[in-house]
């Protein structure tokens, strides 16, 4: 390989004139032997961080990952850009396992990937000490934190392999999402000497987010994949049970959807994924079991059919939404029950039996704080990303996006103190027993066996806020929630208690203020004006036509049509309208070893389209 500079690595391979926010930064620490660690939202290029270099470095680049999906995505992609990359993991029989070793003994591969349980095996060792090993690249950092939403007990096998190499690589670490407890967790448990730190930001704003609580969950979700024909999208389910149902229900109505779960077969996961990945399938419905590391740059949208059981998960989840940098949708469908489903999931966590009784505990009250601010998302009428950006850390001074629900609906900041006094009055009155639904019921005047039965009728706020509507009071006390007016215990029932705030507008010494809708309890649909994909450029039929290309090369090649080109990339041809090398090469995501591949096929449907 010539000896090439990081822009000449970048363009002749990746495509790219420039790096990202961030990028250059850690490739520079790596290239003059520095630990890195990226902190980088999903979709914003942490891969490039450690590909450039390891094209760059003598020898070879181990990048440790935790899912055998991720290395395969990751290798295909490598190989569709003209570079020689390998993946060592338990999906390969013993004979291929032994041939891609002998061909990395060879020095063939710049870049291998490779699963932790592999790293102490002695098959593997015996070729990594005999191997020049430049840098170890650890991906989903966050899994070697007990503190972090993936702990992995297998990435604690890191540090065991490095110290057993002859010579220390440059460590390099990547996640998507990290608490400040977190990232102090992986520089300390991988032993980092004094890296480079780069945190880019959580934004992905060409996201919009939604939280609905529809009435029927598969009409609102069925009617939203309805309006998105013709484009890749992931349905996300609490439980096995829920992703038969819902991906039952979509083929029934005529979609082409799949479904994975940790419930199906290897062969029939893998087949399924397969499926979604090569455009087959369109809607992929699932658990969380899918999705980490899948890196198929045009899914449009992601619907969550249950709540998640922290932002963690949630933020990781929709971050598979449009990698590309294009507009896609991400709408959560939240109801009452998925609280109690995740409460039952923290509850019965297996992966906590290992530890002593107060160390699970601890992990518990912790899993039960996340859900609960979890639902706080689901609650605020403030502006949902900048909720998401506080939570990890980012504070913004707008409290503006454009690109969320809450932002896209009116509101007005209305005086809430008097219902805010009543609502504490009944916890103070009740002697701080019940929890929300019951305060909720007895101040709005229900008369339900259980009210009778707590003699909450009796209580001196019964019926005291009954003209006001029930939504409006179940936001005035979830704001109360939110803002440490009121709190909940950590228990399952999660009891209703006091705060010295609360104490305080009981007194009169306070006042309570927040955003409420101006018309109706929800945004109407269609009032959203976001572009869709496609939209933005001049030619639509081209657009359309470049598409279709792609497909059939896909097919002649049996590639993901995205490992041709990004919709991106074609965008940026319907711009750019390239009439010869030259001007192709100018074209976003499309290098030097992709043209030689693709480009001529594509000069000619261009010239074709324009004549």
């Amino acid at each position: 390989m010539d000896k090439m500079d990081k822009f000449e690595v970048l363009k002749k391979y990746f495509g790219y004139d420039g790096f990202r926010e961030g990028q250059e930064l850690l490739i520079d620490g790596i290239l003059e032997g520095q630990d890195v660690m990226g902190i980088m939202p999903t979709g914003s290029g942490k891969s490039l961080c450690y590909q450039v270099p390891a094209l760059m470095l003598p020898g070879i680049t181990l990048v440790i990952s935790p899912l055998i999906s991720l290395m395969k995505d990751q290798v295909a992609a490598l190989n569709q850009a003209g570079i020689h990359a390998a993946f060592l993991n338990s999906s390969l029989s013993y004979n291929q396992y032994r041939k891609a070793l002998a061909f990395a003994r060879e020095g063939r591969y710049p870049i291998i990937y490779v699963a932790p349980e592999r790293l102490v095996t002695e098959e593997f060792l015996d070729f990594a000490l005999h191997a020049e090993i430049s840098m170890v690249a650890v991906d989903e950092a966050h899994c070697v934190s007990q503190w972090g939403q993936d702990f992995r007990p297998s990435y604690l096998k890191i540090v065991e392999f490095v110290e057993r190499l002859p010579r220390r690589p440059v460590l390099s670490a990547f996640t998507a999402t990290a608490t400040s407890q977190v990232r102090e967790d992986v520089v300390g448990i991988l032993r980092l000497e004094n890296p480079v730190m780069v945190t880019t930001g959580y934004d992905r704003p060409n996201l919009y987010l939604g939280v609905q609580s529809p009435r029927d969950k598969y009409a609102a979700m069925r009617n939203f994949v309805e309006r998105h024909p013709g484009q890749s999208g992931i349905v996300y389910c609490a439980t096995r049970k829920l992703v038969e149902e819902v991906c039952g229900k979509l083929i029934r109505d005529g979609f082409r959807a799949t479904r994975y779960h940790a419930g199906l077969g290897d062969a029939e996961r893998r087949n399924n994924q397969d499926d979604f990945i090569y455009d087959r399938s369109l809607v992929m419905v699932a658990t969380n079991a899918f999705g980490m590391g899948i890196d198929k740059s045009n899914v449009r949208y992601v619907v969550h059919y249950n709540m998640p059981k922290n932002l963690e998960s949630y933020y990781q989840e929709v971050g598979r939404c449009a990698r590309d940098g294009e507009p896609g949708e991400c709408v959560l469908l939240y109801g009452g029950q998925d609280v109690v489903t995740n409460q039952f999931f923290i509850d019965n966590n297996q992966d906590n039996e290992e530890l002593d009784e107060a160390a699970r505990e601890l992990v518990m009250a912790r899993d039960r704080e996340r859900l609960k601010k979890m639902t706080f998302y689901c609650f605020t009428n403030d502006c949902l990303r900048e909720y998401v950006l506080k939570y990890f850390g980012e504070y913004h001074s707008a409290n503006y996006c454009g690109n969320c629900c809450n932002c896209l609906q009116h509101f007005e900041t209305t005086d809430v103190t008097e219902t805010a006094r009543a609502l504490i009055g009944c916890v103070s009155a009740c002697g701080q027993r019940y929890g929300a639904a019951v305060i909720l019921d007895t101040v709005r005047g229900a008369d339900t066996a259980k009210i009778r039965q707590y003699h909450m009728d009796e209580n001196i706020y019964y019926a005291r806020l009954s003209k006001i509507p029930v939504y409006t009071l179940r936001s005035v006390l979830n704001y109360l929630l939110m803002q440490g007016y009121l709190t909940t215990t950590d228990d399952a029932y999660a009891v209703v208690r006091l705060t010295e705030s609360s104490r305080e507008v009981s007194a009169g010494n306070r006042i309570v203020t927040m955003k409420l809708p101006k018309d109706k309890e929800r945004p109407a649909e269609g009032k959203r004006s976001r572009r869709q994909v496609g939209a933005g450029v001049s030619d639509r039929g081209l657009f359309d036509t470049l598409r279709a290309l792609r497909s059939e090369i896909a097919r002649e090649e049996g590639v993901p049509p995205y490992l041709v080109f990004s919709d991106k990339t074609l965008e940026h041809m319907c711009v750019v309208k390239p009439k010869d090398k030259g001007e192709m090469l100018t074209v976003t995501g499309v290098g030097e070893f992709k043209f030689e591949k693709y480009g001529r096929r594509f000069l000619k449907k261009i010239a074709e389209t324009e004549n």
